[in-house]
């Protein structure tokens, strides 16, 4: 929904970029791509072209994942022009009780620095190890491990870095990265309910766990094009983006190429003069300096490298220094192409014959991972002129707002809004929440019918196929991506 303080809009001719190579970019992630949820892109500051891709909307916010790294570099640098903090202070400076009893002298040297630019002369990821102690206390789990290299040789991608970084403004000054930032940050930017996972401690993940709209973005990647100034006024230090922005350590080891280019403090250097905060399954905010443009986009994909390359050979050449000619054909064509942008339903019959004597049963499942408890289906609607949807009712067994009994209505091939709590295994939580989510459902089998349930605050799509044998339910759950299998083992219910 449009409100007084969106930002500006144009037709990309007027700002130098031909409708044409917009509708090329759109095409081209539409045929090769799967999937895009959104994108918006601004040129000299005002947004040219923007869609989503139905279910998904402007109003609901996405996982950010690594992108949240970027949000947490500029509460640095901003705690940095407070005079809070210097980059050079030793980390152990902050953490005292938290430091092992033998502290070596890789450890003692480690600065907040090569906290930012993860050169922290670790030789692995220490995330998964920090994070996994027995007394939950992640601080200390950093300062515990071995640290091989002298800190600014040697870059390694280390999520729980930027999460020192979170405890360290937080022990600085008494509150979250969230409420810092509010302030001085999300509230003149225009930000709002942006939100950020903690760990049992209180602190911010920092390197993950921030949620925010698409323009939400899109806005922090212009503040950054325009070196921190927003309506006037200086919001982060011109310093600091020049800073956090520049290459401050090599990582030409990484691949692929857009991740070969140097990383700066918590943003990578791309091709082309790029930088960009970017986070898994691909959310982009990408700063085309040379461009005057800024693309932002949430998406779940397997292939973030595909999405830049597509970026740069469809949009980055065809944004020249004038105005460009006017394509009313190519314009109408992407206006079309921006409206009917959708995620495509479930596909298969609204029906099947078994239908009405599977409706209102309840299978139950032994103890498993998903801790899915029973499942049952109301498919009291089949008998509709046309059938619109059917209902499930699960009852889970996790913690916290997972645990009871939930329903989730499956529009038959088409969308159906609700919420959802089947659990994408998301490091850093217990169990997923329930979560903002669209449904839909098919039978594409006399015996089997499938569901594709998006959670539209996250990248994942999870298909939960369902086969019907006897007095047996096969149930299968897979994701479109995930941080580990993607395909869970089967479920088999049995009727109660």
């Amino acid at each position: 929904m449009r409100t007084s303080n969106s930002l500006p809009r144009s037709v990309p001719e007027a700002q130098g970029l031909p409708s044409s190579a917009i509708l090329a970019f759109v095409k081209e992630v539409e045929a090769s791509i799967d999937s895009l949820h959104s994108f918006m892109l601004l040129r000299h500051g005002t947004v040219v072209a923007e869609s989503w891709w139905y279910p998904y909307k402007p109003d609901t916010p996405h996982m950010l994942f690594s992108l949240s790294k970027s949000f947490t570099s500029t509460a640095v640098g901003l705690a940095v022009d407070e005079g809070l903090l210097s980059i050079d202070a030793p980390v152990l400076s902050f953490f005292p009780g938290d430091a092992p009893k033998k502290v070596g002298p890789n450890l003692e040297a480690m600065q907040v620095q090569h906290l930012l630019s993860m050169s922290t002369g670790h030789d692995q990821d220490t995330t998964e190890a920090a994070f996994s102690r027995r007394d939950r206390n992640a601080v200390r789990g950093f300062l515990s491990l071995p640290v091989e290299h002298v800190p600014g040789t040697h870059f390694v991608y280390n999520t729980a870095a930027s999460y020192m970084l979170s405890a360290i403004v937080q022990k600085l000054t008494g509150q979250t990265l969230l409420d810092y930032l509010t302030p001085r940050l999300f509230e003149p930017l225009g930000i709002q309910g942006a939100t950020w996972e903690s760990w049992v401690d209180g602190v911010n993940l920092g390197g993950w766990g921030m949620s925010a709209k698409t323009e939400d973005i899109a806005r922090f990647g212009q503040l950054y094009l325009q070196r921190g100034m927003w309506n006037g006024r200086r919001i982060v230090p011109e310093a600091w983006v020049e800073e956090a922005t520049t290459k401050q350590v090599d990582n030409s080891s990484n691949s692929p190429a857009d991740w070969q280019q140097g990383y700066g403090y918590q943003f990578w250097r791309g091709r082309h003069n790029t930088y960009r905060g970017d986070g898994a399954f691909g959310q982009y905010c990408i700063v085309m300096s040379d461009q005057d443009a800024v693309l932002a986009i949430t998406s779940g994909v397997n292939d973030m490298q595909a999405v830049l390359d597509t970026a740069w050979g469809k949009l980055l050449p065809a944004m020249g220094t004038g105005k460009a000619a006017v394509d009313n054909t190519a314009a109408d064509e992407l206006g079309r192409a921006l409206k009917s942008l959708a995620l495509a339903p479930q596909q298969g019959a609204a029906t099947s014959p078994l239908a009405a004597r599977l409706s209102g049963r309840t299978y139950a499942f032994e103890p498993n991972d998903e801790t899915l408890h029973s499942l049952s289906f109301d498919f009291s609607s089949h008998n509709a002129k046309p059938a619109q949807s059917c209902t499930l009712t699960y009852r889970l067994l996790g913690g916290g707002k997972r645990r009871g009994t939930h329903r989730l209505t499956c529009g038959y091939c088409t969308w159906a809004d609700g919420v959802a709590a089947f659990d994408a295994h998301v490091p850093g939580r217990v169990t997923m929440p329930q979560l903002r989510a669209a449904a839909s459902g098919a039978w594409t089998a006399v015996d089997t019918f499938m569901i594709k349930l998006c959670q539209v605050e996250t990248p994942f799509i999870a298909t939960i196929t369902c086969r019907f044998a006897d007095d047996r339910l096969f149930f299968d759950l897979k994701f479109n991506v995930g941080f580990g299998p993607t395909e869970r083992p089967q479920l088999i219910g049995r009727l109660v």
